[in-house]
């Protein structure tokens, strides 16, 4: 356990020394310069044109090369624009008050989790253990849990080198280096992407049926699930704030990060360039909000409370752990009424490999 919590750590220390130069890298929209000569051209001609052209509502225009209306033509013609106006505001935008907001919201969740820990300290189970195992996750559990874990850091790792890099790593890398590593983490996070969506659609089926509200999950919300008190709060095979990171963190952003990131990915499929702008807005804003909301749930799974990394390590918990922690679905395990729980790889896995199995 002091391995992990050193590891820990050490891992959050280095995210924040990354991030913190990252919360004031964005570009002020006040410095901001036309990103070609071109549109600087087009821009002082229309300014100092006595008779202007027609407005961007106008089919007059007749200008299909600088894409008057930000969305261009569809499909193959829109290699026919030149210079698509939206770039310059997609780079202000990313550039200032996205990218700002986002560093700013990284290092106050690293730093709130920190102060957390100190104020609060790690949940520690309240009695010895028995020395009886019950099973709590499966063997498909726990590769389908990895899996979608490791490729959700690798795309988020990669994700903050390709929005912070330029401005944190790149002055201390050098050009060279840092070139190497983003065009690297350019194609991981490309390649991945699809895996993490096939990922993710596997888990929301495989823990589907153990993440229904139900009465008890109420009560753990108006307690705060015990988490500041240590007080002992009844809960289900996953307790309400579990669910909520099931719901709204793996469905709801991973829907949003799945389709933006789709639409990003294969750029092929007739979506214009201000619609891959739009989608890029929303892949950070979905990203940072998912980031953050892991960040809470990696620490509550570690260095947080005791005993629940060692779960979804190797499968199988201590009574009493499971006692304190999820009181009511031990009691199903020890009445021999706990709910089915889908299969191993398809098929009825062993019975000491099944949640609730004792051993």
């Amino acid at each position: 356990m002091r391995a992990t919590n050193f590891a820990v750590r050490a891992l959050l220390a280095l995210v924040l020394a990354l991030l913190l130069p990252a919360a004031w890298a964005g570009v002020p929209n006040n410095r901001a310069q036309p990103a070609y000569a071109e549109e600087q051209t087009i821009m002082q001609a229309e300014q100092g044109s006595r008779a202007p052209e027609p407005g961007l509502a106008s089919g007059e225009s007749g200008r299909v090369h600088i894409d008057r209306h930000f969305l261009g033509q569809y499909g193959a013609t829109e290699g026919d624009v030149i210079l698509q106006r939206g770039g310059n505001t997609w780079r202000v935008l990313r550039n200032g008050p996205i990218g700002t907001t986002a560093g700013t919201l990284f290092v106050l969740a690293l730093v709130g989790i920190g102060l957390f820990y100190l104020a609060v300290g790690t949940a520690r189970q309240q009695h010895p253990d028995s020395g009886r195992k019950i099973v709590r996750f499966s063997n498909w559990d726990r590769l389908v849990h990895w899996a979608t874990a490791i490729s959700f850091l690798l795309l988020a790792f990669t994700g903050l080198i390709i929005l912070f890099g330029k401005v944190v790593l790149r002055p201390w890398m050098g050009a060279q280096v840092f070139s190497a590593l983003a065009y690297l983490s350019k194609y991981v996070h490309n390649f991945f992407g699809p895996l993490f969506i096939l990922c993710s659609l596997v888990m929301f089926f495989t823990f589907l049926r153990r993440n229904f509200f139900n009465r008890l999950d109420w009560q753990w919300f108006r307690e705060g699930g015990g988490i500041v008190s240590h007080k002992h709060v009844r809960a289900g095979f996953f307790n309400a704030g579990e669910k909520a990171w099931f719901w709204l963190g793996i469905t709801l952003l991973g829907l949003v990060m799945s389709i933006t990131g789709l639409i990003l990915d294969f750029t092929n499929m007739g979506q214009t360039r201000y619609i891959l702008q739009v989608a890029n807005y929303f892949h950070i804003g979905g990203a940072t909000l998912y980031i953050i909301a892991a960040m809470g749930h990696i620490y509550i799974g570690t260095i947080g409370t005791e005993g629940a990394y060692h779960a979804m390590r190797y499968g199988t918990v201590d009574e009493e752990w499971a006692r304190q922690h999820h009181e009511a679905w031990y009691d199903q395990v020890k009445a021999g009424g706990a709910p089915p729980v889908p299969p191993d790889g398809g098929r009825m896995p062993p019975p000491s490999t099944r949640p609730g199995a004792a051993t």
